[in-house]
C-alpha cells in the first residue's frame, strides 16, 4: 500500500503538475499580455478623450500563442478569427508573389516593366498611350517595390482637378460602385503629368506604384495560364490556396467593386470625423486598391502568413525573403521589397484603411510574431489625432512582448 502510494505521489509530482503548471503559467501570460494591451488602449482613450472600441493582439513564441482583445464594452470584443480589412498589409503578398513567380522564372524583378515577359514579346505592362505615364521607360519592377520609382500615389495623394481629393477618393464619392482599373489610374498620371522624382533617385511610398506591380502579376499569370487571370486569381492558385505551401483559407483578394462585404464574423472599422460624426465600415468597393490594400482575413491569418514566410516555410526561399529584409546599415532606405523593419518588432507591414489601422511583423532575433489591430481613425484633430491611433498598433504589440519579456519599445 505504502509503496503504491508512493509511486502515485511520484507520478503526480513528475508528470502531472508539471502539466498544470504549464497551463498556470499559459493563463498567466494570457493575462499579463492582455493588461498590456488595456493599458495601450486606455492611454490612448484618455488622450483622444473618447471611447476606442477596441485594440487587439496576437503574439506567437517558440513557446505559445496569445490572443488578447481590450475593448471599450465586453461586446466590442473580438477573436483572433474575426474578419477585417488588412489594407497595406497587402502589399507584403504583392511583394511576395512578384518575387515567387521570380523563383519561377516567369518574370526578372531587376527588369524595366517595359521588357518583354520571358518567353514572350509581350511587355510586362500594355504598350498602349493610356500607359505612357512619366518614367514609364526606365522604371523597374524592384524600383515599384521599394517605392523608388516616383510613381504618384493618385490613391493618397491630392490630385489637380479633383477638388482637393486623391482620384480614387473623388471617383468613389461621385459613383460607390465605379469599377477601376489600372489602366485609368496610370492615366491620371500620363493625362496630369504627375510624378514624385527621377526612378531610383528617391522613395515615395505610392499605392499607385502597387496597382502596376497588380497589374503585372495579372498579365504574367495570363500568359503563363494561356487564359485570362486576375491578381486574386494568382494569389489564390499559387500563394495562398490549398495548392499552396502553406494553405490560408481565411484570406480574400477582392478585384471587383461589386465584392464588397466581408464574412461573419467581421469587424466594423470606425472613423470619427471633424465636426463630431461617427461613421463605420466594414463594406466597401476595393477595386481600386487592387495589390495595395484590397486582401481581408482574420489575425490568425495574418500572423500564419507572417511568421510562416519570414521564417522560410512558405513560397519562398530564405535566400529570396532575404531581398525582403530592409537593409539596416545607417542612411538605407526604410523600405525593402514589400516589407518594413521596426526595432524589436521585426519585418512586416502595417495597414490603414477606411476605419482599420494593422500591424503584422515577425523578428528574426526571437522567434517571436505579432499581430495587432486598432478600430479606430480619429480625424477629429487631423494628423494629430490619427497618428496617435496609428502609433498605438506599434505599441500594443511592444507592450505584448515586453509582458513576456522580450525586448519591448526601443
Amino acid at each position: 500500500m505504502k509503496n503504491s502510494l508512493l509511486l502515485c505521489l511520484v507520478f503526480i509530482c513528475f508528470f502531472v503538475l508539471p502539466s498544470c503548471v504549464k497551463k498556470d503559467a499559459s493563463a498567466g501570460n494570457q493575462q499579463k499580455v492582455l493588461t498590456a494591451v488595456e493599458a495601450v488602449r486606455k492611454r490612448l482613450s484618455d488622450s483622444l478623450h473618447t471611447a476606442v472600441p477596441s485594440l487587439s493582439v496576437l503574439i506567437q513564441t517558440p513557446s505559445e500563442k496569445i490572443f488578447a482583445s481590450a475593448a471599450a464594452e465586453e461586446g466590442l470584443r473580438i477573436t483572433a478569427r474575426t474578419y477585417y480589412r488588412f489594407a497595406s498589409m497587402t502589399k507584403n503578398f504583392t511583394a511576395t508573389s512578384i518575387l515567387n513567380m521570380y523563383e519561377a522564372g516567369w518574370l526578372d524583378y531587376k527588369a524595366k516593366i517595359i521588357d518583354p515577359m520571358p518567353g514572350s514579346t509581350t511587355p510586362y505592362v500594355p504598350a498602349t498611350p493610356d500607359w505612357d505615364f512619366p518614367n514609364k521607360n526606365i522604371i523597374t519592377i524592384e524600383q515599384l517595390l521599394q517605392h523608388s520609382a516616383g510613381v504618384f500615389d493618385v490613391d493618397n495623394d491630392t490630385v489637380p482637378g479633383y477638388k482637393g481629393h486623391s482620384y480614387t477618393e473623388y471617383t468613389q464619392m461621385m459613383d460607390p460602385t465605379h469599377q477601376f482599373t489600372t489602366t485609368e489610374m496610370v492615366k491620371v498620371l500620363k493625362d496630369k503629368n504627375l510624378v514624385y522624382f527621377a526612378p531610383g533617385t528617391n522613395h515615395h511610398y505610392s499605392n499607385t506604384g502597387y496597382s502596376i506591380l497588380a497589374e503585372i502579376i495579372k498579365r504574367v499569370y495570363t500568359l503563363r495560364a494561356g487564359k485570362e487571370k486576375t491578381y486574386g486569381d494568382y494569389l489564390l492558385d499559387s500563394v495562398t490556396g490549398s495548392k499552396a505551401p502553406m494553405p490560408i483559407t481565411g484570406l480574400h483578394f477582392p478585384v471587383l467593386a461589386s465584392d464588397i462585404t466581408l464574412p461573419d464574423p467581421r469587424l466594423l472599422g470606425t472613423v470619427l470625423n471633424p465636426g463630431g460624426t461617427i461613421e463605420k465600415f466594414d463594406k466597401f468597393n476595393m477595386s481600386a486598391q487592387i495589390g495595395e490594400g484590397n486582401v481581408y482575413g482574420t489575425m490568425e491569418d495574418a500572423n500564419t502568413w507572417i511568421r510562416s514566410l519570414m521564417k522560410g516555410g512558405n513560397v519562398l526561399t530564405r535566400g529570396t525573403i532575404q531581398l525582403m529584409q530592409k537593409d539596416l546599415s545607417p542612411g538605407a532606405p526604410d523600405y525593402a521589397l514589400g516589407c518594413t523593419f521596426k526595432q524589436n518588432l521585426g519585418y512586416g507591414h502595417n495597414g490603414a484603411r477606411i476605419g482599420y489601422l494593422n500591424l503584422m511583423v515577425y523578428d528574426p532575433e526571437t522567434d517571436v510574431s505579432v499581430v495587432t489591430q486598432l478600430s479606430l481613425w480619429d480625424l477629429r484633430d487631423g494628423f494629430n489625432s490619427f497618428i496617435k491611433c496609428f502609433n498605438a498598433i506599434y505599441d500594443a504589440g511592444y507592450a505584448a512582448r515586453t509582458a513576456l519579456g522580450y525586448p519591448g519599445k526601443p
